[in-house]
This record gives structure tokens, C-alpha cells and sequence, in this order.
């Protein structure tokens, strides 16, 4: 084959083509490939250093807020709302962090401290969203509005959780919704969740306080 035609040949070939493309490129623009390249290194190198930050202060406030799980568990409640605030205020953060709002919430709770129980709730759910733990977390928010005489706020939320939990809870809410719709003065609103429980959930311990109820509303 002559000069030319292997030339013809080769310029023919797609492969040939695209090598040489790619070599052009390359003499042009090797600088910023390698620059961007170094970027693209720095920013994973980056992103595992923070990745295994992170993991290690999780795994340091869980390990606190377990301590704080065993004082509250223990009745020490001041004690463990202090642990649990002092986990929150350092590893704000961490999944753990956020969930020391929610043992502080407790804490203060049965501490009778309810304006910091409903603090650290609102804390927790401004990170939790949705889940177990928030439900959870919801459910004791309410107990502490009605235990602090707030009982327009409490309402609403006991009416969420009803069918969120065991057909056991769901009465519990609806009798607390009442309890706190009677201290209002709201007759209407306190009679439809009393009927509610009587309709849906007769066979709950609760129905038998909701007849005993509809029967002192009755009176004159």
C-alpha cells in the first residue's frame, strides 16, 4: 500500500480521528483538566474528612446521651436534663444532638418544669419532622401545654395523634382533647370527642370516664 493510501486509510478510521481530537484537546486544555481534577480530589478528600468528623461526634454524643438515658431512667431528672442540654448545646448537629432535646424535654417534664419541657420539644421537632419519635415527641407537647393551662394549644395536637398510635392511645387523646375543650368552655367541641370515644372506641378504659363525663354535661 502507498503513502497516501495508508493516509487515506488512516484518516479514514473514526478511532484515529477521535485519538487525535482527544491528543488536541488535551495539549490545549491540560492545565484546567488537571486543575479540575485537583479540585474534584480536594473535594473528596474534603468530604471523607468530614464524613468521619461527623461519624466521631456522633458516636461521642451518643455515648453521652446514653449517660443521660441512665439518670433519667434512674429518676434523676435534674441531673439528666442537665447531661441531655449540655449534649444538645455540643453536638447540635449530630442525629443525637437533636434527640437530647427530646430526653431534656422529659426530663424537665417530670420535673414539673413544663415551660422548658415544651422549649426542648419544639427544639426536637424543628429536627425531627416525622417518625416514631416525633410522633412521640408531639404527644408529650401536648401533655405539657395541658399541664401548663395552655389548652388551646394542646387541642390541635391531641386531635393529630388520634389513629397514630394503639386504639388505646387514640381514646387517651380524644378524652384529653375533651379535658382541655370543658376547660375552655367549649361545651360543643367537648361533647363531639366524648361521642367520638363512645362511637369508634367503646371498648377502651377510656369510654367509661367519656360516659361518666357526657352524664356530668348533662346535668342542669
Amino acid at each position: 500500500m502507498g503513502l497516501d493510501s495508508r493516509k487515506s486509510a488512516r484518516l479514514s478510521d473514526p478511532g484515529a480521528e477521535l485519538l487525535e481530537q482527544v491528543t488536541g484537546l488535551w495539549s490545549q486544555y491540560d492545565r484546567v483538566i488537571l486543575g479540575a481534577l485537583g479540585v474534584i480530589a480536594v473535594v473528596a478528600v474534603g468530604t471523607i474528612f468530614t464524613m468521619r468528623s461527623r461519624g466521631a461526634q456522633e458516636d461521642e454524643a451518643s455515648g453521652k446521651l446514653a449517660e443521660a438515658n441512665v439518670l433519667f431512667w434512674q429518676g434523676d431528672y435534674v441531673r439528666a436534663e442537665q447531661r441531655a442540654k449540655q449534649v444538645a448545646d455540643q453536638f447540635g448537629s449530630t442525629p443525637s444532638g437533636s434527640d437530647a432535646h427530646r430526653l431534656a424535654g422529659d426530663a424537665a417534664y417530670w420535673t414539673g418544669d413544663f415551660k422548658g419541657a415544651i422549649d426542648h420539644y419544639q427544639k426536637f421537632l424543628g429536627h425531627a419532622g416525622h417518625g416514631l419519635l416525633a410522633d412521640a415527641a408531639r404527644r408529650s407537647l401536648a401533655y405539657a401545654y395541658e399541664s401548663s393551662q395552655q389548652y388551646a394549644l394542646a387541642v390541635p395536637i391531641y386531635d393529630q395523634l388520634v389513629g397514630v398510635f394503639d386504639r388505646e392511645s387514640s381514646a387517651e387523646f380524644l378524652m384529653a382533647g375533651a379535658r382541655c375543650c370543658a376547660q375552655l368552655h367549649q361545651a360543643p367541641e367537648t361533647v363531639k370527642r366524648l361521642q367520638h370515644i363512645l362511637d369508634e372506641f367503646g371498648d377502651t378504659a377510656a369510654a367509661t370516664r367519656a360516659r361518666e363525663m357526657m352524664g356530668e354535661l348533662s346535668r342542669p
